[in-house]
């Protein structure tokens, strides 16, 4: 049996996202499974070293996730060549200056969204990983949601007919932190900490509506700051300066029209905590994370206006559940293991740092249409 084990930096790995969805749900259970087969005798089992600047964080996840090696020194772990991947999970402002050094240091970067706080910025990272030969990636993860999946094989078998608009609803209450604790980071809702929901956001739904539905070619957009007053993890007051919901609408290629609303004040009365109604000339879908509902063109009811009766018609009877066609594993694992494959074997993946600078490009943009109060064209990058 031939076994890789390339060496991973992870840095950042103490927060959120990081901790959950890249060590915990990805690489430490890549590892558990036996790495990533790439042939009847050969595979690939991750090495990696967790980074941060709290070393008693540092610890506590080496022994939630088996993982032996830490250390809060960059440098260190930049040093050892047999560290090949570097991978950034900080916080947003962080991430430029980290890419950079492992780019210095030859390592092939594998990156958290946005990459960084400016288009200019993401797509200098770009150019410094392909000028120096070295591979990249963006983590894009909501591809590989089994519902966005469901969708995008109904795509592909022409469920629709030509899709005429798609709908987002994306978001839940976030709780103030007085009373009842918040279940987000206080610098999510700081501007001068690279906080907001349009640059979270957007990137998001630039790669979703670029790789589903067509490419983004304007947006408008209008944000809004909903709560101005939160309490932060030490339990103090502060003000919040960034945005906290979005409302933005896209002209995609082909006449498609979507519309993303993004809130983090926002109460849940929908299937999932984010939603996508697709309606094409033969059918509709509404997507959830994970299950998807599709209504023909033959089963769509005739409603008729009348409010002076009750609503004769059950609308959600009409739809039905897409079945479960294929087997689905934890989005983010599923993108580490393409990426790994993609070093080691030279396999293809096509979600580079340039589709990350597209996707702070969109949320550039989007802010630029807030400010402007107008639609603002995106330009190719």
């Amino acid at each position: 049996m031939k076994v890789h084990k390339p060496g991973i930096i992870m840095n950042g790995v103490t927060g959120r996202m990081g901790t959950n969805q890249h060590l915990l749900r990805s690489i430490a259970e890549i590892i558990k499974q036996g790495g990533v087969k790439v042939g009847p005798d050969e595979t690939i089992i991750p090495d990696p070293v967790l980074v941060g600047r709290d070393s008693n964080k540092l610890e506590k996840l080496c022994a939630m996730s088996g993982i032996k090696k830490m250390t809060t020194d960059l440098d260190e772990a930049l040093a050892d060549k047999n560290n090949i991947i570097y991978f950034d999970s900080q916080v947003t402002g962080r991430r430029a200056d980290g890419v950079r050094k492992a780019v210095k240091a030859g390592k092939h970067i594998y990156c958290e969204k946005p990459i960084a706080v400016d288009t200019q910025t993401a797509l200098d990272l770009y150019n410094l990983c392909k000028e120096a030969g070295l591979k990249n990636g963006v983590v894009q993860d909501k591809l590989w949601l089994p519902g966005i999946i469901k969708l995008k094989r109904l795509i592909q078998q022409g469920f629709f007919g030509k899709i005429l608009s798609v709908r987002g609803e994306f978001g839940y209450w976030v709780f103030e932190g007085d009373s009842i604790p918040a279940q987000r980071p206080s610098w999510n809702y700081r501007k001068q900490d690279d906080g907001g929901i349009i640059v979270d956001m957007l990137c998001h739904w630039r790669y979703l509506l670029d790789h589903v539905f067509g490419k983004v070619k304007a947006v408008s957009c209008m944000g809004a700051t909903h709560i101005p007053q939160r309490i932060d993890e030490q339990g103090k007051a502060y003000t919040c300066t960034a945005d906290d919901a979005a409302y933005a609408t896209f002209e995609l290629e082909d006449g498609i029209i979507a519309n993303f609303n993004s809130s983090w004040a926002v109460r849940v009365r929908r299937d999932d905590l984010l939603t996508l109604q697709v309606d094409g000339t033969k059918g509709s879908a509404v997507a959830g994370l994970r299950e998807c509902y599709i209504q023909h063109y033959g089963n769509t009811p005739k409603p008729v206006w009348n409010p002076d009766i009750a609503q004769p018609i059950n609308f959600f009877e009409g739809w039905s559940k897409v079945p479960e066609q294929e087997s689905y594993d934890n989005a983010f694992k599923v993108q580490w293991e393409l990426f790994l494959k993609h070093v080691v074997k030279d396999e293809p993946f096509p979600w580079d740092l340039r589709a990350g600078a597209k996707g702070v490009q969109l949320a550039e943009k989007g802010i630029e249409s807030w400010h402007k109060r107008c639609w603002v064209d995106i330009p190719e990058l």
